[in-house]
Order: C-alpha cells, then structure tokens, then sequence
C-alpha cells in the first residue's frame, strides 16, 4: 500500500504565485498571457490556467486583443466555453466602464487625454468600423456618448441629418464625432473628409458645433482639428 501524500498540484503553488507577484507591485512586469492566466483563475477554478491563456494569445495577438474579440471566434478556441467567453467580456466591460467614467460629465476639452483613452478602450480593437458620437454641453462637458452606426471593416455609413436630429434631441450644443479604422491606420480618407463636412453643414444649420472628428487606430489617432480639417 502507497504512502499518503499532501502533496498539491503544481498549478496551485504557481497561481499563489502570480498572486503575490501582482499584489506585491508586480503587475506592470507581467507578460500578457500571465495576466490573462490569472483572469482565468475564476473561470476554471481547477487545472493549469497557462495553456490556455499562451493558446489565446497566440491566436489572437494581445491580451487587449483577447478581450475584444468576439465570442464566435474565441470559442474556436479548444477548452473556451461559455463560461471563459463571459468572464472575458466582464473583464472589457468593467475597463470600458472605467474609462468612460473618466470621461463623462468632465469638459472634454479640458480633458482630452481622459477622451482619447476611452475612445481607444472601446474602438481601437474592433474589427468592423463604428461611428460613435460624443455630445458636449454648454460648458463642453460630456453629457453622452452613443454609437450612431457600424460598418464593414473599411465602411460605415453616416447620415448627417441623424447626427444633428439626435444632438437636439439630447439639448446638446456640440460634438465630437469619433470612428475606428479595424486597419490599424488612423489616416482620414477621401470619403471621411467628405462626410466630415456634410456633417458640419448640417450640424451648423441647427446652431450645433462639431469641435473634432477623431479617427482610431490602434494605440494611436488622427484629429481633423490638429490636421487642419476642420
């Protein structure tokens, strides 16, 4: 008959690991598939989380493009079910949540960095083109954000009138109008610059000012106002 033993599987000594390296100031230093490995704690409460976590990014690229990706394509991956698919989407909620609380009810103009990384949080790593509206106050402070339309991975439809109609709507006096390029490259294009100025008209028809139209790429933009566009 085989001794008894206490001995734990390695995994828990390693999770108790990560742990105290993350609580003890470590973060920063930590790869992404560690920190991953550790979002996974709660959703496979058993078993080796760094497998899986080194599979997703290894398919997907970052641990920001884990999180933003949709769920059809990370349940391609083998051992993620529903379960990982909602404890992944928890985790960008709560980022986007925490951004866009920087932002809201702030001047935005005033507090621009607090915008941008807001914009970047819920844009930047899309795959299809969004075109998101932030409506400004009297004062310029955020009252509301919304996304009016999405796309295709290079097209997304816009309808001035709409723009202007839900400004009112909302009793707001300017705006920022805000798209992703799923390309990476924030460059404007032929067709934005254009549909930048029918929506300019027909904002200012109605007494509406547009401040910027902000195009994001990935960790990076482009600003019609700094570029002379506007």
């Amino acid at each position: 008959m085989g001794a008894v033993t206490d001995e734990k599987p390695h995994h828990l000594g390693h999770r108790q690991r990560l742990r105290e390296r993350f609580m003890s100031g470590g973060a920063a230093s930590m790869p992404d598939y560690e920190v991953l490995e550790m979002l996974l704690f709660s959703a496979l409460p058993r078993g080796d989380t760094k497998p899986l976590a080194k599979a997703l990014i290894d398919r997907f690229g970052s641990l920001a493009d884990v999180l933003s990706a949709p769920p059809e394509r990370l349940a391609e991956v083998k051992g993620v079910g529903d379960g990982i698919v909602a404890a992944l989407k928890l985790v960008r909620e709560a980022g986007l949540r925490l951004t866009r609380a920087k932002a809201l009810n702030r001047p935005a103009l005033s507090s621009w960095a607090a915008v941008l990384e807001y914009c970047q949080a819920a844009m930047a790593y899309e795959n299809r083109e969004q075109f998101r509206i932030l409506f400004l106050d009297r004062k310029n402070t955020l009252i509301a954000d919304e996304v009016q339309q999405t796309g295709t991975i290079d097209h997304t439809p816009v309808y001035p009138r709409e723009v202007a109609k839900r400004a009112l709507e909302l009793d707001a006096t300017a705006v920022i109008l805000v798209h992703n390029h799923p390309s990476g490259d924030p460059n404007p294009s032929r067709a934005d610059i254009e549909m930048t100025k029918k929506v300019v008209a027909a904002a200012a028809a109605l007494g509406i000012v547009v401040h910027d139209h902000l195009i994001i790429g990935r960790g990076t933009h482009s600003s019609f106002k700094s570029l002379g566009l506007l």
